[in-house]
């Protein structure tokens, strides 16, 4: 399997998918620091809140339009608004205009159109791809979204300062090129037996909007297999979330300056801030670099295997950060993480395509979706909690994190187990 060989519209949307996260990275990135210095601290997180809980309702729409009207309508009715609002806030922070209110409009109209677009570019990811492509395509697309992050980042942090109105309006003309992408060169993929629905349902009369809504995310969140990996996922996502959180302020507090590199008089000396950029940046470029060379190597080990050992040794990485103060040692756990984050993701992503039924893929990917939600707040609450307990204590609840990750998969991939045995027999 080569990238020539994948369906035409999963080679645009990896495409299109690398322009909007970079795009997202370029300037969300910066929309907490923007609000911050125009409205202060407090009313900024309070801002940034809204906008969270709005993406979330973005989310669930989304997911109940793509299931309902197709993955295109939907794409497209998310990506022109995602355009037509980093338009707006380009306009209203030049300086002919420079309305910090119309920005925060924006940004807030902008996240929930993003939100909407997202469960309907999943579930047509799902919908082009074979079980045994599924484990390429994601690493791919792991590889393009992590290379477009670090190079998003990067130029908007060279751009925000004195560039912002040019760096929205740059956002912008992305935006109109992934929407003419989209319009253009994507064909829908919303299987036919939806329309009838997998249940029968389609002898039922149809009900109000908001029952049709409430009726399909009802049956998602029934699903007991989904719910346990979406556990796995928003524990995995809330220890990945502690280097931003609490080893990240951690590091700032109590990492004593010291020298990581030291030739004869020269040496490269870090304090904790300097230590936590290293370790973001080592993960970024480990990714990046190893993303592919980790598929081919991985390919032939057992997915049961790469799960629970990629897990364990995500955890254990993320245990040695939260109590080390050896800048090698810091460097080696980041090593030890990110060859578990690669051995894991890839495989649960596409154990997720897999156990996603046909009819309501777009409502599972909205559901799903929202761990990484429920994951920040998980980690914001670790800061508090760090307060109290020491770093081996800290270290310990990642532990248990970890342990609850491995037993979720274990109940997930022994019935599945099971099932393929009786199947075969």
């Amino acid at each position: 399997m080569n990238l020539a060989a994948l369906h035409p519209n999963l080679r645009v949307r990896i495409a299109v998918g690398f322009l909007q996260r970079l795009l997202d990275s370029m300037v969300m990135s910066f929309m907490a620091i923007y609000l911050a210095f125009e409205y202060g601290v407090a009313v900024a997180g309070v801002l940034v809140v809204t906008v969270m809980v709005l993406g979330v309702v973005g989310t669930l729409a989304g997911g109940h339009m793509s299931d309902a009207r197709g993955r295109r309508r939907t794409l497209l009715l998310g990506e022109t608004g995602v355009c037509l609002t980093f338009a707006l806030m380009a306009a209203a922070d030049s300086s002919a205009w420079h309305s910090p209110a119309i920005v925060y409009c924006g940004y807030l109209v902008n996240k929930f159109a993003a939100s909407f677009a997202m469960p309907a570019n999943d579930a047509m990811i799902l919908d082009v791809t074979t079980p045994e492509s599924r484990k390429l395509v994601y690493t791919i697309n792991y590889w393009s979204i992590n290379l477009a992050l670090a190079f998003g980042a990067l130029l908007g942090g060279f751009l925000y300062n004195g560039h912002f109105t040019l760096l929205l309006t740059l956002a912008a003309a992305g935006t109109v090129a992934i929407a003419a992408a989209t319009y253009f060169l994507i064909a829908e993929t919303k299987p036919e037996e939806t329309e009838q629905g997998e249940t029968g349902a389609a002898a039922e009369p149809r009900g109000s909007i908001l029952r049709d809504f409430a009726n399909g995310y009802r049956l998602v969140l029934q699903d007991r297999a989904f719910g346990r990996l979406l556990v796995a996922a928003t524990l995995f996502m809330s220890i990945e979330l502690q280097l931003i959180n609490y080893i990240g302020v951690r590091l700032a507090r109590d990492l004593p300056a010291q020298d990581l590199l030291s030739i004869g008089s020269w040496s490269v000396r870090v304090d904790g801030v300097e230590m936590l950029g290293i370790l973001r940046a080592e993960n970024t470029v480990l990714v990046v670099a190893l993303a592919l060379v980790a598929h081919v190597v991985l390919r032939r080990v057992p997915d049961r295997v790469r799960m629970y050992a990629g897990a364990g040794l995500f955890t254990a990485g993320y245990m040695v950060l939260a109590v080390s103060d050896t800048g090698w040692l810091l460097l080696v756990a980041a090593l030890v993480l990110t060859v578990g984050e690669l051995m894991d993701v890839p495989v649960r992503q596409a154990l997720l395509a897999d156990m996603v039924p046909a009819a309501s893929r777009t409502r599972y990917m909205a559901v799903y979706n929202l761990n990484i939600r429920v994951a920040l707040v998980v980690a914001s609450l670790c800061i508090t909690i760090g307060s109290v307990l020491p770093p081996w204590g800290m270290a310990a609840l990642y532990g248990v994190f970890g342990l609850v990750i491995i037993w979720q998969y274990h109940a997930i991939l022994t019935p599945s187990a099971a099932r393929a045995e009786l199947a075969r027999a």
